[in-house]
């Protein structure tokens, strides 16, 4: 049969006019003067225009292209990632439900210095987005005690918000139960364990920097705080330090949210009041629901990258990526470059798509062909495009964390952007670190995608 089909660049066209569908929706509903208009037009919704040309304008018959698509949704990586998100959001969720998340909160509250208030949200944010894995779950906890101490204490608010962003972001990036992490790690086959280490030495300058920049950039009453907040039971902290630990020491990541999810079903059973089964089980399913449209874009996403890859798509933009490398790599050695070329990636990608997890995801096939043909690390190119896409989650006036702390602290999202000190600095740091080849990732192993 005669017919036009999609091959070699012509392929990227589906993916294409998957951006173009999410991003100009967001455009056009801003202008309208929609709140969160970015998030308006689902991404998963979005994509179905472009899955549905990508299948009938296929190299092969109608239904050899659905499964080429099939082929995708069902690959290992991607189920073995959906497994993961629900038993991330179940274990969240239950937490929510026991009151963790505020007990986390409120306890870190009461260790915030004199005179160094800034520096202790951005501190507490770490900690508790490092514990719960997600940044927007941290945000809506925090950022509202944050506007009140900010008020109380006559700090400009945007720099506040700043500073609650910064530090949902570190523990976006670094969280071993972060969905950041989670596709990650799958997607470029490595430990936890491995790319924490990394991610970590590339993050520890930027954070300490980051405190000097809060600390210079307002002052509170720490005595004031800790008198205003009460730290609830400490016992609803324990799981996520016990998930911590467990992930810390390298053990899978299946156990490490399983265990950690009968713990906190325990915790909240035999300490929280009123906690009962009935209650455990609807929030286990409400974590399931809440992940829902990264679980079901990440197959569609699976599955038309199947078919770029299948067309030719992706092999044309690795030779153009390849021939970029190559152009500059007698000035710099192959690596650095190619290391270069995946933060611009993922970098580029979630600037197109406003959602980190979703641009690892977009860039995935290409940044692990890179990472195999030269030699780089998994574990590195994992931290690398987590590193970058929060970077640029996080300074994007349309970003949903952006536009939720501008919400809760009632001021532009435009205002609280230069305050965001973390992000910088961590881009900035990660050139460097790119440059300098440092940290060594010597010794560190690539896990075999059969073994994840």
């Amino acid at each position: 049969m005669n017919r036009f089909h999609l091959k070699g660049p012509f392929a990227l066209i589906p993916i294409a006019v998957f951006l173009i569908i999410f991003i100009g929706s967001g455009i056009y509903l801003t202008f309208q003067g929609v709140e969160l208009a970015f998030y308006k037009v689902s991404a998963s919704v979005a994509i179905l225009p472009a899955l549905i040309l990508a299948v009938v304008l296929g190299r092969h018959s109608l239904v050899g292209n659905i499964n080429i698509f099939l082929e995708g949704v069902r690959e290992k990586n991607i189920i073995t990632m959906c497994m993961i998100y629900l038993l991330a959001g179940a274990f969240t969720e239950v937490l929510k439900g026991i009151g963790g998340v505020e007990a986390t909160v409120h306890f870190a509250l009461q260790f915030i210095p004199q005179e160094a208030t800034l520096p202790g949200v951005f501190i507490i944010g770490a900690f508790v987005s490092t514990s719960m894995g997600t940044s927007m779950g941290t945000i809506a906890a925090l950022a509202p005690i944050a506007v009140g101490i900010s008020q109380a204490l006559g700090i400009n608010p945007s720099i506040m918000a700043g500073a609650v962003i910064s530090g949902a972001m570190f523990g976006d990036n670094l969280s071993m139960i972060s969905d950041t992490t989670i596709a990650a790690t799958q997607i470029h086959p490595s430990s936890l364990k491995d790319k924490f280490n990394i991610n970590l030495k590339m993050a520890l300058i930027p954070m300490v920097i980051t405190l000097l920049l809060y600390a210079f950039s307002g002052h509170g009453e720490g005595q004031e705080i800790r008198e205003a907040m009460t730290a609830p039971a400490l016992i609803f902290t324990f799981p996520y330090l016990f998930v911590l630990v467990l992930a810390l020491l390298g053990v899978n990541v299946f156990v490490v949210l399983t265990l950690g999810l009968i713990v906190g079903s325990l915790t909240g059973l035999f300490f929280a009041p009123g906690y009962t089964g009935v209650t455990l089980a609807k929030n286990v399913f409400e974590g399931y629901t809440s992940m829902n449209e990264i679980l079901i874009l990440s197959l569609l996403i699976g599955g038309l990258s199947e078919l770029a890859k299948d067309h030719g798509g992706i092999r044309f933009l690795l030779q153009h990526m390849d021939r970029f490398i190559q152009k500059w790599a007698s000035r710099a050695q192959g690596s650095r470059v190619a290391e270069a070329a995946i933060s611009i990636i993922v970098s580029f990608c979630d600037i197109c798509t406003a959602n980190n997890t979703v641009a690892i995801i977009l860039a995935g096939e290409s940044t692990l062909e890179i990472s195999k043909r030269y030699n780089i690390a998994f574990a590195r190119t994992a931290a690398i495009v987590d590193i970058f896409s929060c970077v640029f989650q996080g300074i994007l006036p349309y970003s949903a964390q952006v536009l939720l702390a501008g919400s809760i602290a009632g001021v532009s999202p435009l205002s609280i952007i230069p305050y965001v000190y973390y992000c910088y600095l961590l881009g900035i740091g990660t050139v460097i670190a790119i440059l300098f080849r440092w940290p060594s990732s010597k010794g560190i192993k690539n896990l075999d995608a059969k073994v994840l």
